[in-house]
């Protein structure tokens, strides 16, 4: 076992971050790798996570986390284009499935969907809670998951399968109980490789450090957001703070939903529930039901295709969504996933 010659090193490391000092990308590479191994105790993670966490975490540390998780996933292969639609939950304002919706709908303008996603952070209902109301197999064998996205352009990557080396910090997560950098971790590290997002955080001070991240690690067009009323979306409820990686090229601009040609709307009309309700909302969404739910996912739509290079602009891209939704191409591509994620699959020899 490795534990013994990896103690020393990752007290080291410890030492390093405990006198404010940051990381560079191998020796947070390395110190992830220790924890995600098992071979680092719940104190020694606690008190390196709470190093990080109080000085912040730096942008080379954040890319030596992913660069581990990515390493450690169990992945799948996306097709040329393929992006997510992710949000790293935690912004404690239990709306709707905003993400979960957006990529249906964008599924159905024909651009492959790879989403990650987890179970509820703060929000009552998380993707997984929701996509299993729907009748989506969020435990299907990894070749339906592969062939959802290759017949229908759309699945559905539950973390915690696809990131099992993450079992070996969850306790200590869970004990600390406040945020760690593993909350942003996540959504860069996408199991089926994407090199487009469309990613939501929970705190504005992120966005800018996530997309540089991004950079560093090869991905083409990004859109990193923060919602000025504290949401992981793009938000109808006001101006939505932008960090937009293009080819190398990083910039900042706001959003809001007259730009899109959309009407504001207020927390309370986005706010969600249990799971049968937020699926049962998500469901009459792509049967055409109107309003304030059906405004977000179009604005966060619009956002996606726009990175996909499938629209010029917000109101072009609104409209091609629209037009998705309204036709019916969203609704037969949930339909479609549904029937391959149940499907049997044949014990191997």
């Amino acid at each position: 076992m490795a534990m013994a010659a990896d103690m020393p090193d990752f007290k080291a490391l410890i030492a390093i971050v405990a006198d404010g000092v940051s990381l560079n990308v191998e020796q947070a590479r390395a110190a992830f790798d220790v924890m995600m191994s098992g071979d680092a105790t719940p104190s020694q993670m606690g008190a390196f996570l709470m190093a990080l966490r109080v000085r912040g975490e730096s942008v080379d540390e954040i890319t030596g986390g992913v660069m581990t998780m990515r390493e450690r996933m169990t992945p799948i292969v996306a097709p040329p284009g393929a992006m997510d639609i992710v949000g790293t939950g935690g912004d404690g304002k239990h709306t709707l499935n905003i993400s979960t919706a957006t990529a249906i709908v964008v599924a159905g303008c024909g651009v492959p969907i790879a989403k990650h996603g987890n179970r509820a952070a703060s929000s009552k209902t998380g993707t997984t809670d929701v996509q299993n109301t729907l009748g989506i197999n969020v435990d299907a064998d990894f070749s339906l998951l592969q062939a959802a996205l290759d017949e229908v352009g759309l699945c559905f990557m539950a973390a915690p399968r696809h990131h099992g080396a993450m079992r070996n910090v969850g306790p200590t997560r869970v004990e600390m109980g406040t945020r760690t950098i593993f909350n942003i971790l996540g959504p860069m590290s996408n199991p089926a490789g994407v090199k487009r997002q469309l990613i939501g955080v929970f705190g504005r001070e992120w966005i800018r450090p996530m997309a540089e991240t991004l950079r560093t690690l090869g991905s083409e067009k990004v859109w990193v957001v923060h919602g000025a009323d504290g949401t992981d979306e793009i938000t109808t409820t006001g101006p939505t703070y932008v960090v937009a990686l293009d080819n190398g090229e990083i910039t900042e601009f706001e959003v809001s939903p007259e730009q899109a040609g959309l009407p504001l709307a207020t927390l309370e009309d986005l706010r969600g529930g249990a799971a049968e309700e937020n699926a049962a909302a998500l469901n009459a969404l792509l049967q055409g039901a109107t309003g304030a739910y059906r405004d977000v996912v179009l604005f966060n739509a619009a956002a996606a295709l726009m990175i996909a290079e499938k629209a010029a602009d917000l109101p072009t891209g609104v409209a091609i969504a629209a037009k998705a939704i309204d036709e019916g191409l969203a609704l037969e591509k949930l339909h479609r996933l549904v029937e391959i994620s149940n499907r049997t699959v044949a014990a191997s020899e």
